[in-house]
């Protein structure tokens, strides 16, 4: 990433021309799609030998996993649906996921997640972080530590290298506020970047607010002043590049529009897919709506599931067919499952002991299944893994060192991913 800093901007007309000079011009942010396009597509090979990216695929509210992944006809828990046969022999899953079904020797479902955070916020903060919550220490989520681990990996980056879609996402902890998500609608909208100001007086402010903040820095008054003075420079920077066109989906054809889904979610997958193409390490798509206490299989046959259908299975089907597949791992989860016993409002509740995640891409095993629940679901039958070790064969399905140990701001020695272990059948 370019960490330039701005603050020796001196004033006058000519610094100005100098100062819109470095920042590439304000003029390029009305930038046709038809040049980025033509750019993105001559940058594209060098790009995937450069760079891995991850998109995880987050579902938020706990989504039940039983009825998707992992079914179990003819139990009493298993509930209406019926399970369908995938492009890979011996994979079954959910009738109203048929084109994920066609993807499926893409990915890879762990059926033995085992987890003990039951609590919305609790097991959110757990699947994102791979560590309880703690009131001591803010540990760093996926995104921001995949993006400090990969982000220097394409220099030209000129986009945030954490960006989250549709919702925020658990923050940078200890790694600090210049790794926290970018969040943006899954229109493309990005707020705050066009300057309410003229150029002249947006120069002047910079040069005074550069002013003040290396008085800070110099007074050694901790980190956030030179976080604060890094996200200043890559917001100026921002404003000016013509990457910000990765946002817009809205320029993509309709045809591929309508692959995705004309929803948010549809809109948040092809933007996923379009940044990781211009070099953004990490980017999250959220999907709410999978608290489901009540009326489960209508809500999951009418809305939820067609909706991650459509959009999961065009995002893989088209990384594989562009070629970024191979250097983009893909995370589908939520922050646990939900009960096997479907309860008298005709739903599941909260549920950790058992239940599935799905991985694809990258250095992942592709067309497996890794792990069993007992014929209830009710336990898991086989090795249970945890947050940890989930994130753990993520980091390494993108070749980051599993060595790696950061310090905390209390001064204690964090390994990554809280020194989760590898899940053997997601590698060869």
């Amino acid at each position: 990433m370019d960490r330039k800093s701005y603050q020796s901007v001196p004033c006058g007309k000519r610094s100005r021309r100098n100062f819109l000079s470095h920042l590439g011009g304000l003029a390029a942010l009305s930038t046709p799609f038809a040049s980025f396009t033509n750019s993105l597509l001559a940058n594209a090979e060098e790009l995937k030998k450069q760079h891995k990216s991850a998109i995880l695929l987050w579902m938020g509210g706990g989504p039940s996993t039983m009825d998707i992944w992992d079914l179990k006809p003819g139990q009493a828990t298993g509930g209406p649906f019926q399970q369908i046969s995938t492009s890979v022999d011996g994979i079954a899953i959910s009738e109203h996921m048929p084109m994920t079904a066609k993807q499926m020797h893409h990915l890879a479902i762990v059926r033995s997640m085992s987890t003990r955070e039951a609590d919305h916020q609790r097991g959110r903060y757990y699947m994102h972080t791979g560590f309880v919550p703690n009131p001591n220490v803010e540990h760093p989520g996926y995104g921001s530590l995949i993006a400090h681990e990969l982000a220097t990996a394409v220099p030209s980056l000129e986009i945030p290298p954490f960006v989250s879609v549709g919702g925020g996402s658990v923050g940078p902890g200890f790694l600090g506020t210049s790794w926290a998500p970018f969040v943006v609608s899954p229109q493309g909208n990005v707020k705050n970047l066009e300057s309410p100001v003229s150029e002249e007086r947006l120069v002047s402010r910079l040069q005074m607010l550069a002013a003040i903040e290396d008085r800070f820095i110099q007074e050694r008054r901790g980190q956030l002043p030179r976080d604060h003075r890094e996200i200043v420079g890559k917001s100026v920077q921002l404003m000016s590049s013509s990457q910000l066109a990765a946002f817009k989906v809205s320029e993509e054809p309709a045809s591929v529009r309508e692959r995705y889904g004309e929803t948010d979610f549809g809109r948040g997958c092809l933007m996923a897919r379009r940044l990781v193409e211009v070099g953004v390490p990490f980017v999250e798509v959220n999907l709410g709506g999978w608290d489901n206490h009540s009326n489960i299989f209508g809500t999951l046959a009418d809305q939820r599931l067609p909706n991650l259908d459509r959009a999961m299975s065009a995002l893989i089907a088209d990384l594989a067919d562009r070629g970024t597949l191979d250097t983009t791992a893909v995370i589908w989860m939520g922050e646990f499952g939900r009960t096997p016993t479907i309860n008298g409002n005709g739903g599941r509740d909260h549920w950790a002991r058992s239940w599935s995640a799905v991985v694809g891409g990258a250095g992942f095993n592709r067309g497996v299944v890794v792990g069993e629940t007992s014929a209830d679901g009710r336990e898991v039958a086989s090795e249970p893994y945890s947050s940890q070790d989930l994130m753990t064969s993520v980091l390494k399905s993108l070749d980051i060192s599993l060595e790696t140990t950061f310090r905390a701001k209390n001064g204690r020695p964090m390994k990554i991913a809280n020194g989760g272990q590898v899940i053997p059948g997601l590698f060869s």
